[in-house]
């Protein structure tokens, strides 16, 4: 049975043979990994090492999500998105970074939190593993955005979420937080 945790998966296994640097950046690291095939093969993956990162639903009293808009150079324009950050701080744990996070996009601090689990957003090239979380009971502050972040804060319910949808003004980790977050919200509406 596909899935199955007791299933073999050493045809599929890609064991490295040599890594060559591409590109260190502040923030990221690029390599060309050489890997040998279960048969034998020997294949290239440009891989993107990154060091995690966290993403936050927030919902207010009232039901509706604390979103965050910045402009995204790579997409060319602002989106808005759930709160988020790169897990940048060495020995803090995944939702240490989310508290902190909320608190310095938002000004919100939130009396309550569980985790929602974590995934990988980009496999296929990236090690980047975002871990969700669910913070509510939020209790408003000042946000103390970073020197070279310049952000909007919003709180919308479901349809309104479902229209920046429809007009491609959201990110996918936000759709994904909030799916996992069970919130109501259906193309279909």
């Amino acid at each position: 049975m596909i899935g199955m945790k007791t299933e073999s998966i050493e045809h599929l296994r890609e064991t490295p043979i040599a890594r060559h640097d591409i590109h260190r950046g502040r923030l990221l690291h690029v390599v060309d990994d050489e890997v040998q095939l279960a048969d034998g093969t020997v294949a290239h993956r440009e891989v993107v090492e990154h060091p995690g990162a966290v993403a936050i639903v927030a919902f207010d009293a009232h039901g509706r999500a604390v979103l965050v808009r910045q402009w995204r150079h790579p997409a060319r324009g602002p989106l808005w998105e759930i709160p988020a950050g790169t897990r940048d701080v060495a020995g803090e744990t995944p939702e240490r970074t989310a508290q902190r996070e909320l608190a310095e996009e938002t000004g919100f601090s939130a009396a309550s939190w569980r985790s929602l689990g974590s995934a990988f957003l980009a496999p296929g090239y990236s090690t980047e593993e975002m871990h969700f979380f669910l913070a509510t009971e939020l209790v408003a502050g000042t946000p103390r955005a970073a020197d070279d972040e310049r952000m909007d804060v919003g709180s919308f319910h479901p349809a309104e979420v479902l229209a920046l949808v429809r007009a491609g003004e959201i990110d996918v980790k936000t759709i994904a937080g909030l799916a996992m977050a069970g919130w109501p919200m259906s193309l279909d509406a």
